[in-house]
C-alpha cells in the first residue's frame, strides 16, 4: 500500500529559498520519486520500471537545473520540461496498471501525486512569469522590487497550496 501525504499539509517555506533544495515543487516532485522507485521495485517489465523511473527523476533534475542555470528565461524552460515528465510519468502509470503491475488504489494514489506535482509547478511557472525577478544572473540590488525574490517565492507557494 501506498501512503502519501495529503495535499493540504502545510508548507516548509519558513527559511529563504536559497537553492533548489527550499522549493516546495522540488521537495513534492522528490516524493514522487521516492514512491515511483518503491512501487515499480518487483515490476517485471524493466524497460517500463525504468522509462517511469527516469521520467520522475526528470522532474527534481529539471527543477535543479533551471535554478541552477540563474536566468529567468532558463528557469521557465525547466519547469515546463519537468511539467511534461509529470505528464510522462502519468502517462506509463496507465501502462503499469493495465500490466497489472499496480493495483487501482496504488494508481490513483500516484496519479494524484504526479498530477498534484505537475499542478503545482504549473502554477509556480504562472506565478513566476507575472513577476519581475529576472533571475539570479542578472541580479542587481539597484533593479530589485521591494520584495525580495524569496519572499516572491514564498507568496507563489503559499497561493498555489491554497487552490
Amino acid at each position: 500500500m501506498i501512503v502519501t501525504p495529503r495535499h493540504s499539509d502545510t508548507v516548509p517555506q519558513k527559511k529563504p529559498i536559497k537553492k533548489f533544495e527550499d522549493l516546495y515543487i522540488w521537495q513534492q516532485a522528490r516524493e514522487l520519486v521516492k514512491l515511483i522507485y518503491s512501487v515499480s521495485e518487483r515490476w517485471r517489465d524493466r524497460s517500463l520500471q525504468d522509462q517511469i523511473r527516469r521520467a520522475a527523476v526528470s522532474v527534481i533534475s529539471n527543477i535543479a537545473e533551471g535554478f541552477e542555470r540563474g536566468t529567468k528565461a532558463e528557469f521557465l524552460y525547466f519547469l515546463y520540461v519537468a511539467r511534461g515528465s509529470c505528464g510522462e510519468v502519468r502517462s506509463q502509470l496507465y501502462a503499469a496498471v493495465d500490466q497489472k503491475y499496480l493495483n487501482q488504489e496504488s494508481f490513483a494514489k500516484l496519479q494524484d501525486k504526479a498530477d498534484y506535482t505537475s499542478r503545482l509547478i504549473a502554477k509556480f511557472i504562472a506565478g513566476y512569469k507575472k513577476g519581475g525577478y529576472s533571475g539570479q544572473k542578472y541580479d542587481r540590488p539597484e533593479l530589485q522590487e521591494s520584495k525580495t525574490f524569496d519572499e516572491y517565492l514564498k507568496r507563489i507557494v503559499e497561493e498555489s497550496k491554497t487552490k
